[in-house]
Parts: structure tokens; sequence; C-alpha cells
């Protein structure tokens, strides 16, 4: 194209190749209405029908990586035993460790739902997480351990988080709004798991059981995996007037 002032202007570029356009406050419509369709249409072209998803905590780690921080600790306190500073390290790496059980859980669940789906040979079942790392990870990893696909619909944070590598690549998805990404959670979903997890989990959680409640969405099985984490966290019994 032949450089002159009138091509080189903002206002000659095509629309959908305006990034500066795209972006204006006007154009957010657009860019939900786009962020819907990207991962419905990817989906489709894959053949995915039928989601579990697992939620859960982004901190926790492998087994093997909390026992080597806690080796790690103690072996530094030892040679400095009265830093209370070393103690408390210590301490988490304990906590840590423990709570890695939980990891390995969500890592042999990934495994479980892929074969079982893959054996049952009808509707394909396959693990979406939220694609960062501690549980998402685990499940995406337990479902690449055995062969099988699964998503992850990774989102946009002020602090960079990147997709983990055990995502099948061509389902790996990214979101700029968390309301489009909660949609794609839940539209092919045929069961939710929350592990323990922060305000993230929380919020995905009580937003499915909220539409279940509403009718908004059919009854999904919810499974809360911790008996331990949950009766602590929430009374679900509601002993409330």
């Amino acid at each position: 194209m032949e450089k002159t002032p009138q091509t080189a202007s903002a206002s000659y570029r095509l629309a959908y190749t305006d990034d500066d356009f795209m972006m204006r406050d006007e154009l957010r419509a657009v860019r939900l209405q786009l962020e819907l369709l990207k991962p419905e249409l990817v989906q489709q072209d894959h053949g995915i029908e039928a989601t579990v998803v697992v939620f859960g905590s982004s901190r926790l780690v492998d087994p093997g990586i909390a026992d080597s921080k806690l080796q790690e600790a103690r072996s530094r306190l030892a040679e400095d035993p009265d830093n209370g500073q070393l103690a408390r390290r210590v301490e988490r790496a304990e906590r840590r460790l423990k709570n890695a059980a939980y990891y390995s859980e969500a890592r042999r669940l990934g495994t479980l739902i892929t074969e079982q789906s893959c054996a049952i040979g009808k509707e394909q079942l396959c693990v979406v997480t939220g694609g960062g790392p501690g549980i998402m990870e685990a499940a995406n990893r337990g479902a690449t351990d055995c062969g099988g696909k699964s998503i992850g619909l990774n989102i946009v944070l002020p602090t960079e988080q990147v997709p983990n590598p055990w995502i099948t690549p061509e389902l790996t998805f990214q979101f700029h709004y968390f309301a489009i990404r909660k949609m794609h959670f839940l539209l092919r979903a045929r069961a939710l798991v929350a592990f323990p997890g922060g305000f993230g989990t929380m919020d995905e959680l009580f937003e499915t059981l909220t539409l279940i409640q509403t009718g908004k969405i059919k009854p999904v099985p919810v499974l809360l995996f911790g008996r331990e984490h949950w009766e602590r966290t929430i009374d679900f019994l509601m002993r409330t007037l």
C-alpha cells in the first residue's frame, strides 16, 4: 500500500486491526462478545461437549517440591537454631507439605475423570481449570498423565499469571472479563469440584451454588474436597434461626 498521510492515519486502519479503537470504553460490548465467542467456537471445533470443573488454591505445590523446601528450611534452622524467623519458615514449610496432599489428590482426580470418561466411551468429560498453578495445575497434569486433553481458562491479572504447562495447548484460553470466564466454566459443566482455596475459589463456588439455587443453570453435582477444611470454613448445615 502506498504510504500517504491519508493511509498512515489511524482513522484509515481496519476497525478490527485497530487496537486503540477496539480498546475504547464504547467497544466493551464487542469485546465481551468476542471473549464469549472465541473459546466457544474453538471448543466446538475440538468436540468438547462436557466438562468437569476443578477449582482450588493456586498456592499448593507438588509434594516433592514441598518436601524439598522443608528439608532446606530445616537445614538452615539447624545451622542457626535460635533464629525465630527460620523457625517460622520451617513451620510454614511443614504446613505446605501437609497441604500438598491436596495437590496429589487433584492430580489423581484429573486422571480418574479422564480415564473413566474414555472407558465409558459416550459423552467425553474433559477436565477444565482456571489454568494457573496449584490445584489447577494438578488437575490438568492428571489428565495429561493418562494422555487426555484438558482445558485452562486463564485470566489477565495485575501480576502476570502464566498458564501451567499441563493444559492442552490448543485448549488454553485467556480472558480479561471474570464474568465471561465464569460463564465458560459452567456452559459445559457436568460436575464441579472445589478444593481448599481462597477468595477466587469461594467466588466461583458460591456463584455456581447461587445459579443452581435460582434455576439459572441445570443442577450439577458439587463436590467439596477436604471435609476438615470445608467444615472449618463454612457451616453448610446453617444452624441459624
